[in-house]
């Protein structure tokens, strides 16, 4: 298992959908790059370049979005997850 250090999360991106609301079937170049993703493994926490704390906000299981371009990608055993930093964290979805 990867297990992130500092203020790093692993994430996994949550698949496209593949029909519209509409029952439309989307081919995969027509599809956009999904930007929900969902928590695996989070670190402890750290400091910033300031040397304040960073506390973590989310949890594994989470489901968020993130900087459309952030983090490194990594693939484990067959599955492709993303490393990002916490601050590349722009929302919870609930």
């Amino acid at each position: 298992m990867i297990k992130p250090l500092n203020d790093r999360v692993l994430i996994k991106m949550v698949e496209a959908e593949e029909t519209t609301k509409s029952g439309i079937i989307l081919t995969s170049a027509s599809q956009e790059k999904p930007q929900i993703a969902e928590v695996v493994e989070v670190g402890p926490g750290g400091k910033d370049e300031n040397g304040i704390k960073v506390e973590m906000q989310v949890k594994k299981g989470d489901k968020v979005i993130t900087s459309k371009y952030s983090g490194t990608e990594v693939k484990y055993e067959g599955v492709d997850y993303i490393i990002v930093r916490h601050a590349d964290i722009l929302a919870v979805v609930e």
